[in-house]
C-alpha cells in the first residue's frame, strides 16, 4: 500500500471552479454544491483500502456538515481504464452502498484534482463562505491497521471552528493515502 501525503497547498487561495458529472451524467459545479456556510471537497475513490477505512465516517460527515450549511461533494479522479473497480457505474453502487448523502463525481480529464492539487485519497479541503481554503490535511489520525479508531476529528475540528468563526486549529496534518491514479501522459 503506498502511502502518498497531501500536497497542503497555501491556505486563503479560492476554491478552484468545476463541472463535472455524477454517475448518472448529472452534472454539479461548485457553486451548486456550495454551501451557506462553507464547502467540503473530497478527493476519494472506489478501491483505495485508506478510502474504505474512513468510508463510513465520510457518509455521517457529509450528512453532518450538509446539516451545519456547509456544502460537501466527493471527486474521483482516478484513471479508470487502469483502475476499473473506480469507473463511474461502480461509484454510483460505492455511493450507495455507503450511504453517502453528497454528489460523487467524475473528473476524467483529471483537470479539476490538479487545479485542488490533490494528490491522494483521501484528501480533504475546507472552504469558508467566501470560498477560501480554510483547512487541507487529514480526516484524523486513523489508517488501516494503526489501530487509531476513526473519528474524523481534525476535520470536525476544523469545520466546527469555521463555524464558529474561529481560527482553525494548527498544525493542519497532511493526508495520507493511495496516490491518485494518474493517466499516462500522451
Amino acid at each position: 500500500m503506498a502511502r502518498t501525503p497531501s500536497v497542503m497547498p497555501p491556505l486563503g487561495g479560492l476554491a478552484p471552479d468545476f463541472s463535472l458529472p455524477d454517475p448518472s451524467g448529472k452534472l454539479w459545479a461548485r457553486d451548486q454544491v456550495r454551501g451557506a456556510k462553507g464547502l467540503l471537497v473530497m478527493f476519494i475513490c472506489n478501491h483505495c483500502p485508506f478510502v474504505k477505512h474512513i468510508a463510513a465516517e465520510l457518509a455521517r460527515l457529509g450528512k453532518d456538515l450538509a446539516a451545519d450549511g456547509i456544502g460537501v461533494v466527493a471527486i474521483n479522479s482516478n484513471d479508470v481504464d487502469n483502475y476499473p473497480d473506480d469507473r463511474p457505474e461502480l461509484m454510483a453502487v460505492e455511493s450507495k452502498h455507503r450511504g453517502y448523502t453528497f454528489p460523487y463525481l467524475y473528473d476524467g480529464s483529471q483537470d479539476v484534482a490538479k487545479s485542488y492539487q490533490a494528490a491522494c485519497t483521501p484528501d480533504f479541503f475546507l472552504y469558508d463562505q467566501s470560498l477560501r481554503l480554510a483547512y487541507r490535511g487529514q480526516l484524523d489520525g486513523s489508517r488501516p491497521g494503526n489501530e487509531v479508531p476513526v473519528t474524523g476529528q481534525d476535520l470536525r475540528r476544523a469545520a466546527a471552528a469555521l463555524l464558529a468563526s474561529r481560527a482553525i486549529p494548527e498544525p493542519q496534518v497532511p493526508s495520507i493515502g493511495c496516490n491518485i491514479k494518474w493517466r499516462a501522459a500522451h
